[in-house]
């Protein structure tokens, strides 16, 4: 639960964090709820002055961040940086964040994230203090696990350069943790959206296009498969688990999850029922969409984070998508009175 920002717990106080990639939807999230906990917060881009930061401005907490340019591709700017603020905590949530776009781009991804995450960790070595360290994985690593829900001890498969980038970078962290005794630890996050997603992703492709249709301003929407089957949660929530792995007196890793898996045709089918849309009407399956290998399920396996962070998710896949309808109707404005059925 966050604490308001006029009242934040005093064991908080004073501490300092940093932020890697605080211009995505997890690092304005984070950002927000560090900042109602008494943190001041440091984040990092690769060009702070050129930034736009929607995410902080939409929360309305930019005035309250203390952004700075530095490239975790280059080891000397993370270093200085992780100098100069001098940090309680670090939260690595850069790094290129597509699934789709790593396969058109995948030594960008694989250099953004595994090179970002190493210069990090040689970073925090070399500085000797006790600075505590988040990695954000992800449920790709897992790839086709089948049926049984991926815990944290699940042989990680990946099938996607992102999935591979990600599950490097978790052995890293691993490595250092055992072989430095750097206080590091990996969140495996399942599916986790909410407003502040962009429209690349295809979860806010799919409530945008719901919208644009029930107002008359779109015809249809082109989707790729829709049977994939995925854990979908309220990042709000997730970033609070981010926070709470890093109290643990010693660091581990933990799936963060909502344990419920449902299909993209199941996401897809809430969003337009938000509208009063039948989705059947106005999806157009293309297989130019489709990638070229794909995550048939993804389900998790919960119980390690709900027995030792005693951290729970409270918003499923309907109530995220209703929210998320909400939230874009809000910016973009209502619906007309009458809806086509």
């Amino acid at each position: 639960m966050n604490h308001p920002a006029s009242d934040p717990p005093p064991e908080f106080a004073g501490r300092t964090a940093v932020i890697c990639g605080i211009g995505g939807q997890d690092g304005a999230y984070l950002a927000a709820h560090l900042l109602s906990l008494g943190y001041a917060v440091v984040g990092t881009s690769r060009d702070a002055q050129a930034g736009r930061f929607t995410g902080l401005e939409a929360l309305g907490i930019r005035d309250r961040v203390g952004l700075v340019s530095m490239s975790l591709v280059d080891f000397r700017s993370t270093l200085q940086t992780l100098t100069r603020a001098a940090p309680d905590e670090v939260y690595n949530l850069a790094g290129q964040t597509s699934v789709g776009l790593s396969f058109e781009q995948p030594v960008e991804t694989f250099e953004s994230i595994v090179v970002g995450t190493l210069n990090l960790l040689e970073a925090l070595r070399l500085l000797d203090r006790p600075v505590r360290l988040y990695s954000a994985g992800s449920s790709e690593m897992f790839g086709n696990a089948g049926e049984e829900p991926a815990g944290e001890t699940t042989v990680l498969r990946p099938r996607s350069p992102y999935g591979i980038a990600k599950a490097t970078s978790f052995w890293q962290v691993a490595q250092y943790r055992e072989a430095y005794r750097i206080p590091a630890a990996t969140g495996i996050l399942f599916n986790h959206e909410s407003p502040l997603r962009p429209e690349r992703f295809v979860t806010q492709k799919i409530v945008a296009a719901a919208c644009r249709i029930a107002r008359g301003e779109q015809d249809s929407l082109r989707l790729g498969d829709l049977s994939v089957r995925r854990d979908w949660g309220w990042a709000p929530e997730y970033v609070v688990a981010m926070h709470q792995m890093l109290q643990q007196d010693e660091l581990e890793d933990f799936v963060i999850a909502t344990g419920v898996t449902t299909s993209l045709e199941d996401f897809v089918a809430e969003a337009f029922r938000a509208v009063g849309l039948d989705w059947r009407r106005h999806v157009i399956r293309d297989p130019a969409l489709v990638r070229p290998s794909e995550i048939a399920c993804g389900r998790a396996d919960t119980r390690r984070a709900s027995e030792r962070l005693g951290w729970t998710a409270e918003h499923t896949m309907p109530v995220v998508v209703r929210m998320m309808v909400e939230a874009r109707l809000a910016r973009d404005g209502t619906l007309p009175t009458r809806r086509a059925a």
